[in-house]
């Protein structure tokens, strides 16, 4: 396998980690004004993610940083023709942020928890509009420069992959936290999850069908079915009390759209309108020399990562009271 195919493979690697971890983060977000009914609900909810969401956060910072030095080109392009959509998303995650870390030093929450709020909302309803369009293409010029506007993005079917992660990442939420609570808290978070669930498999389910329909491989038709399997499962796992399944099966759900879109991206990493502008692996990639120490590096440090990742979730596993 060619080191510019194994780097695609682990930048979409790094997006399927960030979106199942990050993913109950924004849902424990967006979920914050329904499921807290007063402060210690509130507190509660906050501290289910309290110490591990900041160390999700770092996947998106290690996929940006593996982008910008294996497919310079790539990054190019992506930041300077998603400059305002991408610029959305990063102020929203310093606000949400900031909430996180300072809703406990005020007298009051109220305003703090409107941040952590619309701090959620934003990234998980953007990232779907941002892919969708990298998936669908984009006018380029010959120089792969982006010649479209912000509206150009803002087309049905990015709109519809925006609402497709927004349901899903809260689904997904959901489901963190009938897992993580006790008591009347379990009770609701499973409530919404019987609701929130059909909701996210039609919207997914449609935005899927129409990816399938615009761009896909036929292989890529598995991992559809894979995921709305998965959505599926979470919802009667739920029903059944089985509340670890319920997540691993939402978790087995973002991974499969995950891959079904990067499935359909391959071997384009900005597909253009015109496909002869099109981005692909080989010519917006590094040299081989820099492809090959960024292997060298990863193949070290990435087993660190996890290690510590993991036990970190093994440390915090326990349901808050």
């Amino acid at each position: 396998m060619e080191l510019t195919t194994v780097w695609f493979v682990l930048i979409a690697v790094l997006w399927t980690g960030y979106f199942m971890l990050e993913g109950f983060d924004f849902g424990v977000g967006i979920l914050l004004p329904f499921m807290g009914r007063d402060e210690a609900d509130r507190k509660t909810l906050v501290a289910s993610i309290g110490p591990v969401w900041d160390g999700n956060e770092v996947w998106l910072l290690v996929a940006g940083g593996a982008t910008f030095a294996a497919f310079p080109e790539w990054y190019a392009t992506l930041f300077s023709g998603f400059y305002l959509p991408l610029f959305l998303i990063l102020l929203a995650l310093i606000v949400r942020g900031v909430a996180l870390e300072y809703r406990s030093k005020s007298d009051s929450s109220k305003g703090w928890d409107r941040a952590f709020f619309w701090g959620s909302l934003g990234p998980a309803f953007l990232w779907g509009v941002a892919f969708a369009n990298i998936v669908r293409g984009v006018p380029l010029d010959k120089g792969h420069e982006y010649t479209g506007t912000l509206f150009t993005l803002l087309n049905p079917y990015a709109l519809l992959g925006g609402l497709a992660t927004l349901a899903l990442f809260t689904l997904h939420g959901a489901v963190f936290l009938t897992l993580k609570t006790t008591g009347d808290l379990r009770d609701r978070a499973k409530r919404l999850t019987r609701v929130i669930g059909p909701v996210a498999l039609a919207a997914g389910g449609l935005f899927l069908v129409a990816t399938q329909l615009l761009v896909g491989k036929p292989v890529t038709w598995l991992s559809v079915a894979v995921a709305a399997a998965g959505i599926a499962g979470a919802v009667v796992a739920t029903y059944r009390g089985r509340d670890g399944w319920a997540f691993a099966a939402n978790a087995v759900a973002i991974v499969a759209v995950t891959v079904t879109l990067f499935g359909n991206l391959w071997p384009n990493v900005m597909p253009a309108i015109d496909p002869a502008n099109s981005l692909t692996v080989h010519n917006a990639s590094s040299t081989p020399y820099t492809l090959g120490v960024m292997t060298w590096v990863a193949a070290i440090f990435t087993p660190v990562v996890l290690a510590y990742q993991g036990w970190t979730y093994w440390i915090f596993r326990q349901r808050l009271r």
